[in-house]
């Protein structure tokens, strides 16, 4: 499959909310839109327990389906058994490339190598302390702190929040935290050369940012859109049809 395909892939978020934070769900959700498009988003826990309360909002900002599950008996992980016995539905549902599962818990080791038997795309996300066999069982393995500690993640959520803050109108970032953001994008999915497909960026750009749309900076295109904020190098490509070109975009060179 080839690297453009890969963002054409539907994945199942599936999160364990007694093994991960909520203050991770940004860096998860951006993450994913990197190897597809989320379609199923279900995070598993007791959310009678006050320890959860703290999702709430998170649940909400990012449509995320709480499931239910209380713990009938001391010691016994109910939440892990109701992911599972979900993920296993999806599966035969046939409506999904591949699945995201988000936790630190080596329970999920034979799921993953499950859904890996069946063809599925799985990739894993936790936290440093994830044991080794549930790593190794993912096709791919993130690192919940490092997604968090870059320092991309770290400027383009802080300069978001304060751009927002300064927004007249809530929800659409102002042009200095768009660059940013674009920037990032480029900088994770552009060959050795530093070129993106403008299109790949376009759509990872819409995923990140459901509302974002050219016309709210006076453009009805993303290419003299983003040739207007002067930090990119655009180039067309030739392909075996003479009428169509493709566009490329890598970031420019800092004097």
């Amino acid at each position: 499959m080839d690297k453009n395909s890969n963002h054409d892939k539907k994945i199942a978020i599936l999160i364990d909310a007694d093994n991960v934070s909520d203050k991770y769900i940004k860096y998860i959700i951006d993450e994913i839109s990197n190897h597809g498009t989320p379609t199923y988003k279900r995070i598993y826990g007791d959310w009678t327990k006050p320890q959860l309360a703290s999702w709430k909002n998170v649940l909400l900002n990012y449509s995320i389906s709480p499931i239910q599950q209380y713990s009938y008996t001391t010691g016994k992980n109910a939440t892990d058994a109701a992911l599972i016995i979900d993920a296993m539905d999806i599966l035969y549902s046939n409506n999904v490339d591949g699945f995201c599962i988000v936790s630190s818990d080596s329970d999920f080791t034979r799921l993953a190598s499950r859904l890996r038997e069946a063809g599925m795309y799985v990739l894993g996300m936790g936290e440093k302390k994830t044991p080794t066999p549930f790593i190794s069982a993912c096709e791919k393995f993130k690192y919940l702190e490092v997604l968090a500690s870059s320092p991309s993640a770290m400027e383009t959520t802080g300069n978001i929040k304060e751009e927002n803050s300064n927004s007249s109108k809530s929800g659409i970032i102002k042009k200095t935290a768009l660059v940013m953001v674009i920037e990032n994008i480029i900088n994770e999915i552009s060959d050795e050369d530093g070129w993106a497909f403008l299109g790949e960026v376009g759509s990872v750009l819409n995923k990140r940012y459901p509302d974002f749309d050219t016309r709210n900076y006076g453009y009805s295109k993303l290419t003299p859109l983003v040739s207007s904020l002067k930090h990119f190098e655009i180039r067309s490509r030739k392909t075996n049809n003479p009428s169509v070109s493709l566009k490329y975009v890598r970031n420019r060179k800092q004097q």
